[in-house]
């Protein structure tokens, strides 16, 4: 009885630990050793998805990191009826990636992945590689290029082709940031152990 007890408490510690983000989110070494379970690596499916996509780690997890703060079941904060009664969310975007329910529905037929659920890491990482790799094909940014890699990435492949991003000096802010956090990533990379 004390052993089924035991084990029940360290699998719902195991579980609470998955469900929060890491402890040093502007660090990728800190965050990888964080996250180097036994059931599941973030580095390892990180690196599965830059091979599978082309996508450089940092900006994969430069992606997650601005999107959600790591936060698995991040959604946008809802808007106010009467400037104080919670209302509906501005969008759809949920979990690791954000991303919008239509076009994680997309994601899922084309990868055939139907399993797969954005509150999961491997899950939504393989989700940010594919649709950078989608919007770099379809409008032409090379998969290094963080600043507009980002741009399309809020805006769209069709919506950056239009330039919709030029008129939204918060998002070419955040584009910056992003970018920076992304070279901060490649740097600190180099030096994991």
């Amino acid at each position: 009885m004390r052993t089924r007890i035991v084990l029940t408490a360290v699998g719902l510690a195991l579980l609470a630990g998955c469900a929060t983000a890491p402890k040093q989110t502007r660090n990728i070494c800190a965050v990888f050793d964080e996250r180097d379970g036994l059931f599941s690596s973030w580095q390892s499916a990180a690196e599965r998805t830059e091979k599978k996509y082309g996508v450089p780690v940092p900006i994969l997890m430069a992606t997650m990191y601005t999107e959600s703060g790591f936060q698995p079941y991040a959604r946008p904060p809802r808007t106010k009826l009467f400037g104080f009664i919670p209302w509906t969310r501005p969008s759809t975007a949920y979990g690791y990636s954000q991303a919008l329910d239509g076009t994680w529905d997309h994601y899922q037929s084309q990868t055939g992945n139907w399993t797969a659920r954005r509150a999961n890491f491997a899950d939504a990482i393989d989700f940010i590689g594919w649709y950078h790799a989608q919007n770099s094909a379809e409008t032409g940014i090379p998969l290094n290029d963080a600043y507009n890699l980002y741009l399309a990435y809020y805006s769209g492949p069709t919506g950056y082709k239009r330039g919709d991003w030029r008129s939204n000096g918060q998002l070419q802010q955040t584009a910056q940031k992003f970018a920076r956090m992304a070279g901060t990533y490649q740097q600190q990379l180099q030096g994991c152990d």
